[in-house]
């Protein structure tokens, strides 16, 4: 019987020279690489627009329920390789490529990552689109068309510089601009207030007009017919001013435009001084503005009515940044659609819902009163119309008691809460690990969660898993289904199948294979850099965003004293060790640069000493992104999760990094918890204070001082920060840790070290290692984004 022919690839087949010839008049032989990446990215995203359309009709036919996403960041890396993947013609797109002698491998290069994001919360947003798709419930995603996405990290000496990071020239063939769909969003300006036969209306006069226009990026999903859609927007000034540019008067026409245009020039901006935070400020209403415009029209075309608004959509905020979709919601509601208060909140409430991401009181948003009202006048009237009922309300409820009510309030000290507003106005609130969960409910939001125990729920974050494991790592693929045969690709709780080969010495024999591959490949993906890294080394790492709480300064701590003690014991006997770090700090976070150095200068050093470098070799990788990500996770052996107990949410780097079989060394923290479950209490090193411990010990007054006076250890790693690592001193970050150590890197240093000693011990057992792997690898299917998204859809946004 003759094998059946995939229509795609009949389609790819004939528009792939068509296309070529029409754009660069050139042959499949003659193309380069970058001409082959446009034309073929381009005839991707036809196929996903298409299959996009048919599946949004459907929904609509249905009357089916959407979910819209809102985040001021998608991490969404790479499009092209994941689309092929999820489209299940990857190998057939290599095979037709080859017969031109075009290697699809060197195709995919020319990919920016589109990083429009900083860390965890974009990358999981982006997670959730493919998620949304795979496990077909009708999904957008709303953000910023941000030019430059996450600047370009580059060390110079050691000291991070920011390079922007322009992604639109390659990464634009993703984007179809939707501009009959453009919406005018308004700042400051003058409000007026006036009486209609018992009717109050209030309108907005000159104000100062954006034009926010979309630009559609699709999401495939895995096996079905899903797609997803990221619409993001672009900020532009609505005219010029030709009377004052005629008039020569050019700088004053251009600034018109300037102040418009910067909302979607940079991934936000710094934000330590005034004119950052009002960029900031405008970027979210800008988002908030637009996707609500956006929502209401779609929903008014299909249904023509929005009384039934919250049983056909479901409005998600990310984070605390998308807030003001609340407010702006509820003007539409009030003064474009001429409903009353009470029936226009009662829509709010059933269509919103909240995920928080972070229990840092400094990560909780809250805005100057001022800047709000001067640039946001309208809306910054109905939050404090919200504020003023919501606190009647509270005072009712709380039988008088105004001190619980002050402490509720979403506005307080000349201060908009926006954390509360989410809370106050969402008929829905979760964390994102169920350690997160449960601290939201006893710290951040106690007196909320005791009002409305209802709201409170966890979704434990979940990864688009088969692009860190279908997609980066073909060799652990490949064992899988000659093990457990291919379901696993489309459905994560498949894997768990894997685990009754915890004892069988020919696949953990095969597993170590497939490690030892994976960190090959990888040495040779970093060689171009000049980085020769020695494979027969444990490969420890540690990635994720450079801040205090993750405590890469622990990590280093230890490294010191493994460096002390070679220097002193040169010839001891040592398991050889790469720790392996990559990170990009905020660029107004001077400890966290400083922190870099420090990785960097430490590298530096040991590395102009041959005996010593033969057993201990750090590494900082630049830039770090999603592609990056893609190659390392399937090399690494150890998984540094390290943060101090109650300080992160959840985590996704962590299930990555399971998912390719490294084993996590970490604190109680975050989903290290549900990985310990889902791994096996045999299969994880934990280490530390838990999260009560934490809490009693700042109770009883922490002191970082006792430590470094009586544990030498930490004595001379620190001192050796004061008097210098190749040739640089480290005062700020010595200090920080012996007067201060707001994350308590000293009190867990010493278990820190025997959780070391101990991983090392493990690794050295080689058919231990590989049982330990095996049943990480096994136990990661609960951390897929198709579960997560799934449990939102069944007991948040109440799709099906």
């Amino acid at each position: 019987m003759a094998k059946k022919t995939n229509p795609l690839i009949e389609q790819i087949k004939q528009e792939f020279p068509q296309k070529l010839q029409s754009l660069y008049s050139v042959t499949p032989e003659e193309a380069s690489d970058k001409q082959v990446y446009q034309v073929l990215s381009s005839i991707i995203v036809e196929i996903l627009g298409a299959k996009r359309q048919s599946f949004i009709n459907h929904t609509h036919s249905v009357g089916g329920k959407q979910v819209y996403y809102l985040s001021m960041e998608f991490l969404m890396g790479r499009s092209l390789k994941t689309s092929l993947y999820n489209l299940e013609i990857a190998d057939e797109v290599r095979a037709l490529l080859k017969e031109h002698t075009i290697n699809l491998d060197m195709v995919y290069e020319y990919e920016p990552d589109a990083g429009l994001g900083n860390g965890g919360l974009g990358r999981l947003a982006a997670c959730y689109l493919d998620g949304l798709a795979t496990t077909g419930f009708p999904a957008m995603g709303y953000s910023i068309c941000y030019e430059y996405g996450i600047f370009q990290q580059k060390l110079e000496d050691g000291w991070q510089t920011e390079l922007p990071d322009n992604w639109l020239p390659g990464g634009s063939v993703w984007l179809v601009p939707k501009p009959e769909l453009s919406i005018d969003i308004h700042f400051e300006g003058d409000l007026q207030e006036y009486w209609d036969n018992q009717y109050h209306y209030i309108s907005h006069v000159n104000y100062n007009t954006v034009v926010a226009t979309p630009y559609d990026m699709y999401v495939s999903g895995y096996g079905g017919e899903g797609v997803s859609v990221l619409r993001l927007w672009s900020a532009k000034a609505p005219s010029f001013d030709m009377k004052m540019f005629n008039k020569g008067d050019y700088a004053s026409a251009l600034a018109q435009n300037s102040v418009a245009n910067a909302i979607s020039k940079i991934l936000y901006p710094n934000d330590n001084h005034l004119e950052g935070k009002s960029l900031r400020l405008r970027q979210q209403y800008f988002l908030c503005a637009a996707s609500i415009g956006d929502i209401v029209n779609n929903h008014m075309m299909v249904y023509g009515t929005l009384e039934n608004l919250a049983d056909k959509v479901a409005i998600h905020i990310n984070d605390t940044h998308p807030t003001l979709a609340i407010p702006e919601l509820m003007r539409v509601l009030l003064d474009d659609c001429g409903y009353g208060w009470d029936k226009a909140w009662d829509i709010v409430t059933k269509t919103f819902a909240y995920t928080n991401h972070t229990v840092m009181a400094e990560a909780l948003e809250k805005w100057d009163v001022n800047l709000v009202k001067h640039i946001i006048p309208r809306i910054f009237s109905i939050i404090v119309e919200i504020n003023n009922r919501y606190c009647q309300s509270l005072m009712e409820r709380n039988g008088g008691d105004s001190a619980k009510t002050t402490r509720m309030s979403i506005i307080k000290d000349n201060m908009i809460h926006m954390a509360t507003l989410c809370v106050a106005a969402s008929h829905s609130v979760n964390g994102v690990s169920k350690l997160h969960s449960e601290i939201i409910k006893q710290s951040v939001f106690h007196d909320e969660y005791e009002n409305t125990p209802e709201k409170f729920k966890n979704v434990t974050n979940g990864i688009a898993y088969r692009r860190w494991l279908y997609q980066s790592n073909p060799a652990l693929t490949k064992l899988l289904k000659d093990t457990i045969g291919s379901k696993f690709i489309k459905d994560g709780a498949e894997l768990e199948k894997f685990r009754k080969f915890e004892n069988d010495e020919e696949v953990l024999t095969k597993l170590l294979g497939v490690k030892k591959q994976a960190k090959e490949e990888f040495a040779k993906y970093v060689k171009k850099d000049n980085i020769i890294l020695n494979t027969d080394s444990i490969f420890d790492v540690q990635v994720k965003r450079l801040h205090e709480y993750k405590r890469q300064h622990l990590n280093v701590m230890n490294i010191l004293a493994d460096y002390a003690y070679l220097l002193s014991n040169p010839d001891a006997p040592f398991t050889p060790k790469t720790y392996i770090f990559a990170a990009k700090a905020a660029p107004g976070y001077y400890l966290a640069k400083q922190i870099i150095k420090l990785i960097w200068a430490i590298s530096e050093e040991i590395r102009k000493n041959p005996r010593i470098s033969e057993k201990l070799q750090v590494i900082f990788l630049e830039n770090y992104c999603v592609t990056l990500s893609e190659h390392l996770m399937p090399a690494a052996d150890i998984s540094e999760q390290i943060s101090l107990a109650g300080t992160e949410a959840s985590g996704t780097g962590n299930m990555k990094l399971m998912l390719n079989g490294a084993i996590t060394l970490g604190t109680l923290d975050g989903a290290n918890i549900e990985i310990k479950e889902a791994a096996g209490d045999d299969n994880i090193v934990i280490f530390g204070m838990t999260t009560p411990e934490v809490n009693e010990l700042k109770a009883r007054g922490y002191d970082p001082q006792s430590y470094f006076k009586n544990d030498g250890r930490i004595n001379e790693a620190i001192e050796r920060m004061y008097h210098g690592i190749n040739g640089c001193t480290f005062v700020d970050v010595a200090d920080s840790l012996r007067l201060r150590d707001p994350y308590m890197v000293l009190a867990d240093f010493d278990s820190y070290r025997k959780a070391q000693a101990y991983i090392t011990e493990c690794y050295n057992d080689k058919m231990k290692w590989a049982k330990m792997s095996l049943n990480n690898i096994a136990g990661a299917g609960i951390f897929s984004a198709d579960r997560a998204v799934t449990e939102y859809a069944d007991n948040i946004w109440h799709l099906r």
